[in-house]
């Protein structure tokens, strides 16, 4: 079964939003891995499990309780990388990773997990080493004071990026299968 693994610490609410419609309307399983439960992915659990019940209702399933979404709220401690260590450790292909972070997106990519930002972008063992590098260079300037690091905000441009990156890679991965 197709699954996908977010960080949901770092995937902002408005892409969420994206991810459970789409986990929903294609019933995928997913995991939001993060160090607090999240109102939005428990809200879309409950709703989308009453959804599949009533569902398996019309279609004479006996045991409708036994029919819940695969939508999953992970809850880890508050450590620095608790999360990115639950999701190296449980991803497994057929798969679809969505995080901000450089250095979980490269263990995955190690692993051969496919990965997507949150801006749209596409991460592959060919521009992960310069991903790294450019990432680790401002880390440096940053701890030394020579640059405050500034995330361009979230507007329409980059909502719409994600989306397209994400359907036009779910379209591939779950074509192979």
């Amino acid at each position: 079964m197709f699954t996908l693994y977010v960080d949901a610490d770092s995937c902002p609410k408005n892409l969420r939003t994206i991810l459970l419609r789409c986990i929903v309307k294609n019933n995928y399983a997913a995991f939001f891995v993060a160090d607090r439960p999240l109102k939005d992915v428990q809200t879309a659990y409950e709703e989308h499990t009453v959804q599949l019940r009533k569902q398996a209702e019309q279609n004479g399933v006996e045991d409708v309780r036994s029919v819940k979404s695969q939508i999953v709220s992970v809850v880890v401690e508050a450590d620095m990388d608790s999360a990115d260590n639950w999701i190296v450790e449980h991803a497994t292909p057929p798969c679809l990773a969505i995080t901000h972070d450089i250095p979980l997106a490269a263990r995955l990519i190690e692993k051969g997990i496919p990965v997507i930002d949150d801006r749209g972008g596409v991460f592959t063992p060919e521009n992960m080493a310069q991903r790294l590098s450019i990432r680790n260079a401002m880390k440096e300037f940053r701890e030394m004071g020579i640059f405050s690091e500034k995330h361009k905000s979230m507007g329409p441009k980059e909502t719409k990026a994600f989306s397209d990156t994400l359907n036009a890679m779910l379209h591939k991965l779950t074509v192979k299968q």
